[in-house]
Parts: C-alpha cells; structure tokens; sequence
C-alpha cells in the first residue's frame, strides 16, 4: 500500500491519508484495517536540516517526534519519540522528524544532526506508529523541497509542483511502481 499526505502532495499511485500526525494516523488506520497490506511505503516532501539539497531523494525506515522544546532541554516526554520499521533494510538510516510545526529556525539544525535527523515531514512518525500496531513493515520515499528555515512555506509552496513530478518519476523507474 502507497500513501501519501494529500491534498498539494497526491500521486496517482498513492492514497492520501492527510496532513500531520493526528490526521494521517486516523486515516491510515482505518485504511489498513479494512485493507491489511503487506507492506506500507509512504511517500511526499521532507524539508532538510541542512544535510540534503534541493529536490534530493530520500528513503528511510526511522521517524522521531521531536518538538523544538526538547532540543533546548525545556520539556520532556514519557513516551518514546524515536521509532525504526523492522524487516526493511535500507542503506540510508536518516532518521525524519515530524511534527505539526514546520522548524523556521536554522540554528537548531546542529541539534537535530547530533541525533541523527535529517530533516522532517509531519506525517511520517504517524505512519510508521500505525504500522507498528499492525505489525506492517513500512518505510517512506521522500523529496527534499525546501530548507527548514524562515522561508521553508514559500520554498515549499514554490518548489512542491515540480517534486511532486521528480518524486513520481523517480517511483515509477527506480521502484518500478
């Protein structure tokens, strides 16, 4: 099964199952339990800490929720906010961040390296919990569209159309989708 975010980022091969982390873990839940797939790949745009260029390629099986908070040490979570999709092997480990925020300040890029985080999407750490509780192998495609800085809305806004068609290209010949 293929899914994406929606509504700016839908592929004809891809079911949307909306923006952010509430969002598409609903939608993807009820998706895959009326349709249990055997795998679940995902794939749309990720905005990079800095490590990756414009309309790069990115694969990942790892997703953390970390809110800008915690880089600085002002607040905490119980629960645990790193998760990796197991039966997937993939040679590049970045790890994508996702949250309902988009990251406006590039100073907190060397934070997010020193934990190995290359960038973010907001839904992707929802896609692979929900895999998780089914016990669906998983992993995501990404396109890079932007830096996450004071201007990540308009690079992504002018950028997105452009991605979206290097994304499905690149799905349809390199994955044979």
């Amino acid at each position: 099964m293929i899914v994406s975010a929606g509504k700016t980022e839908q592929l004809p091969f891809a079911q949307p199952i909306g923006v952010g982390l509430v969002e598409s873990a609903m939608h993807l839940s009820r998706l895959v339990l009326f349709d249990r797939p055997d795998f679940l790949l995902f794939v749309g745009s990720m905005g990079s800490y800095g490590a990756y260029g414009l309309f790069d390629i990115i694969h990942s099986r790892r997703a953390s929720q970390i809110e800008l908070a915690f880089l600085d040490r002002r607040a905490y979570t119980p629960i645990d906010n790193l998760i990796t999709s197991e039966g997937l092997e993939i040679a590049d480990e970045t790890i994508v961040n996702s949250s309902n925020y988009i990251t406006s300040d590039k100073s907190v890029w060397p934070k997010f390296k020193a934990l190995g985080i290359g960038g973010e999407n907001m839904e992707f750490f929802s896609v692979l919990s929900v895999a998780k509780e089914h016990n669906i192998p998983a992993g995501g495609v990404f396109i890079v569209t932007n830096q996450c800085g004071p201007d990540a809305h308009e690079a992504y806004m002018q950028n997105y159309k452009e991605a979206m068609e290097r994304l499905q290209r690149y799905i349809k010949e390199k994955l044979k989708i």
